[in-house]
């Protein structure tokens, strides 16, 4: 009878959005095609935000906000992005990705966080090149699967969490 008891609670415990694993998945394809990007290995660009990725990594709610977003393309080569920075490495200019760890938070009203870290820029010689950047991926359960509803940065300068869904609000209406 306790054996039973533990593989219940076990079954409880794993299943649905409390399994860390299904948490982390769409960060880490989202991480992955990002540490490529700024690796040495001259790949081709992946575009985090192409139709195949917001089909399945993002919630309904965050490609709404990005396709009303891309209806304002930043200037940049391909015409078609809202952004004309990295929104996982927060700026224009990074070095290969260095010492990136995931966790995940527990679930937490239908929302579990992702906190990504990573040193951007230790290539370089400047006084922060040390510093980690830090990236929450918020994560929900949509259609029995976990997709990404937003990212969060730490604004290091403001010491302020900007979501990019806010961001994506923002550029929607011309600012």
């Amino acid at each position: 009878m306790k054996t039973i008891a533990v593989v219940i609670a076990c079954l409880i415990a794993f299943s649905g959005t409390g399994h860390a694993a299904d948490i982390i998945a769409p960060v880490k394809e989202i991480m992955d095609a990002t540490k490529s990007n700024w690796a040495d290995n001259n790949s081709d660009w992946t575009d985090i935000f192409d139709a195949s990725r917001l089909d399945h990594l993002y919630s309904r709610d965050f490609v709404a906000k990005y396709q009303a977003a891309a209806q304002f393309p930043a200037i940049d080569d391909d015409g078609i992005s809202p952004f004309d920075y990295d929104v996982i490495v927060n700026g224009q200019d990074a070095c290969p990705l260095e010492d990136l760890t995931m966790a995940a938070a527990p679930v937490v009203d239908g929302v579990a966080e992702v906190t990504v870290r990573f040193k951007k820029s230790a290539c370089s010689d400047a006084a922060d090149a040390k510093d980690y950047t830090t990236v929450h991926f918020q994560v929900v359960e949509e259609g029995g699967k976990t997709v990404i509803d937003d990212i969060v940065t730490e604004n290091i300068e403001t010491q302020a969490r900007d979501s990019l869904k806010a961001t994506m609000a923002l550029i929607a209406k011309g600012q």
